[in-house]
């Protein structure tokens, strides 16, 4: 252990730097999924997204990231393997960082919306399979990860189509659409505070010491969605219409409705992606500071609140300087956006998301929305979607996953060489 108590601050610094590379490429990619349906839709500005991101991004972050860092942490990888070199651990954490890091680097700066969830975990299966031993790798909760990746964007897409098709009957396709959007407005708006509140109550609070069981939860996390409920209908209320415009279609000032709505759906949605993708970024970084401060792969120990700090951070900074051009890619690209479809897609995403977040699981916040943006845009019909586009969209998501593991290979047996 010598070895690893002589270089443990210069792993720790490592872990830090290559942390917020990390997360500084899940920001400049996966904004997307959080800000991208609101701005295609001109809901919000490019400008606005960014406000709204950096907070509730770093919220989620810092709230309810810790549930889904434990599996990148140590799920994916056979500890047991790791126990008479804990060494190779912390190189190949450190490899896998490094690797996804670079691979979101390339793809943000192409616009492609790839998932950050593949990067990391390719590149943790990859230094792992290769770099040490296939027994190193703790398959079946690889598994389980990979079919979430098929399951969640179904899902989200399923739950789109449901929102958009109710929207369409309730409101849309009525006597009086501008009536009944003011009406079931907040409805919609409950469901959002609800369902958000939910999984920061029952996860998120325990950082701060706050522990709500019993039930107790679900009661608070309703109290939250009225409140959000009654704020929105305060805001429709104060929404100007255009009288000439509604003689000519009812639907534009229904659609300025549904613009005011996703501004919330817009704050959940990256609060929902901070809360997942966070641990793609501060899961290896734990893993490496923890067994460079014990020694050891099997130490129990608490994840230090400054990593979930440096990983929204990253976020937030990766978001504001390169997140525009994925942003463009999904937003508009894929099919056209209005605010009641928009609100749609993001509604769906974030409670799909969540819901992953509750269970630990780490999903790709990219599939997800891709996916609920699909579920709207087939509630319209096929003709209504880019197929063109979402072709390269799947292209990109193959490749990631071998481009995260190739990298992390090879950055592996750097960080070996330059370490033994």
């Amino acid at each position: 252990m010598d070895f690893l108590s002589d270089t443990a601050t210069v792993y720790i610094i490592l872990a830090a730097v290559f942390g917020i590379f990390m997360a500084w490429g899940i920001g400049a990619n996966d904004v997307a999924n959080a800000m991208a349906t609101s701005v295609g839709s001109k809901a919000i500005t490019i400008k606005q997204a960014i406000i709204i991101a950096a907070i509730f991004e770093f919220a989620g972050a810092y709230l309810a990231g810790g549930e889904v860092t434990k599996t990148i942490r140590k799920g994916i990888v056979d500890l047991n393997a790791f126990d008479g070199n804990p060494d190779l651990l912390i190189w190949g954490m450190l490899a896998s960082l490094l690797a996804a890091g670079t691979w979101l680097l390339i793809a943000s700066m192409k616009g492609w919306p790839v998932s950050t969830t593949h990067s990391i975990v390719g590149a943790v299966v990859g230094f792992a399979a290769v770099g040490v031993s296939s027994d190193a790798v703790s398959w079946g909760k690889v598994g389980s990860i990979v079919m979430s990746w098929v399951v969640s964007p179904l899902l989200a897409g399923s739950i789109a189509y449901a929102v958009f098709t109710s929207i369409q009957r309730l409101i849309m396709n009525t006597t009086d659409p501008l009536a009944n959007a003011k009406k079931y407005g907040p409805f919609y708006l409950f469901i959002v505070g609800f369902v958000i509140s939910l999984v920061t109550i029952k996860k998120g609070l325990k950082h701060i010491g706050l522990d709500v069981n019993g039930g107790f939860e679900f009661l608070y996390a309703a109290g939250v969605g009225v409140i959000v409920a009654l704020i929105g209908a305060y805001l429709i209320s104060r929404v100007k219409f255009d009288k000439s415009q509604e003689v000519r279609s009812h639907f534009v000032n229904v659609e300025k409705i549904f613009a005011v709505m996703m501004v919330f759906t817009a704050a959940a949605m990256a609060f929902a992606h901070g809360s997942n993708d966070v641990a793609n970024a501060v899961g290896p970084m734990a893993a490496v500071i923890s067994i460079a401060q014990s020694g050891t792969v099997m130490a129990k120990s608490t994840l230090p609140g400054w990593v979930l700090l440096v990983g929204g951070l990253g976020i937030v900074i990766g978001l504001a300087t390169l997140g525009y051009r994925v942003m463009q890619t999904v937003g508009k690209n894929i099919t056209e956006l209005t605010p009641t479809r928009g609100f749609s897609a993001e509604i769906a995403a974030a409670t799909t998301v969540v819901l992953a977040s509750y269970t630990g699981l780490p999903v790709s916040t990219t599939q997800i929305l891709v996916g609920a943006i699909l579920g709207v845009g087939l509630a319209r019909g096929i003709a209504a979607i880019d197929l063109h586009v979402v072709r390269n969209i799947f292209m990109s998501w193959v490749v990631t996953l071998p481009a995260g593991a190739a990298l992390s290979i090879v950055f592996f047996y750097i960080l070996k060489a330059i370490f033994s």
